[in-house]
């Protein structure tokens, strides 16, 4: 199963790393292998929060992920994302960026690197929103429970998630972007724009893929409750699977711009490695693929099953990780740093979990859960 699951990342790797090796001799074969690890560790958490929504959808849907998501992943977010942010900071042509991108590589990470705000707003709010919905959300599991339980109270409050993402924005664009470390000049406007969009986003797709799946799961339950009648049973059979593929659609969407916002501090990241695109593409790259095929890993082996503080440990991880972005608007902030916090939430969640199934007699979660998840995939 292991290999099934990780086989293309293995594969992908060798080629990659053969490919850099020839292009760029043993200099360029390490840089690329140091952005894969760099990919791996900042965006581990990714992979518990992606498989917490790949394990909704259907078989079809998740191959769509592993194939032109991570055609997404590599040539949208790590290749075309970094040419794009040039062309618009700096107001340039699509063959002017690129030929920046190629034959002043200096000039382009300096517009890239100034453009950090803005990035950083966008993917720190959508992250944030995230948490704060998970956060004010009444959950079956509690891992922090004296934090959980407030917050789940006051979460029923309308809207709660929306105002406090504004407060923390405009804080954000009132303090930080003021004085901020990445290009001249107040940063404010720029961030609160940048903050404005990441949310409306978050809100705009969250909220259309969430409409279709509770949608979808109203539908399952009228037809479990008409079984006596065959024929119209069979007709909204049809109906319920042309709203899954919308549900799912709408959910890779959300898959996508939350793999955008878990990059961005990536591809800032490896301007301190290379400043050369083709070199971050492949590292970078290849440490996607190994994420996406952990995802699919955790979705068959039912593991957020198995360990169920393990979603939670990830969003705190994404709510760090949200903060850290808002803070290096101002401040230098190492990745290692970003990096460690993720790593070491997820696996005090997974520690808390084993804790939990050994006191309640549980090797993992239940075999039938199991199951259910490996027949997804």
């Amino acid at each position: 199963m292991l290999l099934k699951t990780f086989g293309w990342s293995f594969a992908i790797t060798v080629i990659g790393l053969a490919l850099a090796g020839v292009l760029w001799g043993w200099q360029g074969l390490a840089i690329v292998g140091i952005l894969a690890v760099l990919e791996i560790s900042l965006s581990f958490d990714n992979a518990v929060i992606n498989a917490g929504i790949l394990r909704k959808m259907n078989a079809f849907w998740q191959k769509i992920f592993l194939t032109v998501g991570i055609l997404v992943a590599v040539f949208g977010m790590r290749l075309v994302f970094p040419v794009v942010i040039v062309a618009i900071t700096a107001k340039l042509g699509p063959i002017e960026a690129v030929n920046l991108a190629l034959n002043d590589k200096a000039q382009y990470q300096e517009l890239v690197t100034s453009a950090h705000p803005a990035i950083a707003a966008f993917g720190g709010i959508f992250l944030l929103m995230i948490f704060l919905d998970f956060i004010f959300e009444e959950r079956d599991y509690k891992w922090l429970s004296w934090i959980e339980k407030p917050m789940a109270k006051m979460g029923k409050l309308d809207m709660l998630s929306v105002i406090v993402g504004l407060v923390v924005l405009l804080v954000s664009a009132m303090t930080v972007a003021t004085a901020a470390a990445h290009g001249a000049g107040d940063k404010s406007a720029t961030v609160l724009l940048s903050g404005v969009a990441g949310m409306i986003t978050y809100l705009v797709v969250g909220g259309i893929s969430g409409y279709f799946e509770d949608k979808l799961e109203e539908d399952d339950e009228d037809e479990e409750g008409e079984e006596a009648a065959a024929a119209p049973a069979k007709n909204g059979t049809g109906a319920a699977v042309g709203l899954a593929g919308k549900a799912a659609f709408f959910m890779f969407l959300y898959l996508e711009v939350i793999d955008a916002s878990f990059s961005f501090d990536g591809v800032i990241g490896a301007f301190a490695i290379t400043n050369d695109i083709f070199m971050m593409a492949l590292g970078l790259g290849i440490g996607a693929m190994y994420i996406r095929s952990l995802t699919v890993f955790l979705v068959r082996k039912g593991t957020l099953d198995d360990y169920v503080y393990l979603e939670h440990g990830a969003h705190y991880a994404i709510g760090a990780l949200a903060v850290i972005l808002l803070a290096t608007i101002k401040y230098e902030i190492p990745e290692v740093v970003t990096g460690l916090v993720g790593i070491t939430l997820i696996g005090l969640s997974f520690a808390s979990s084993v804790i939990r199934n050994r006191r309640e007699g549980k090797p993992g979660g239940t075999s039938e859960a199991r199951s259910e998840v490996t027949s997804g995939v």
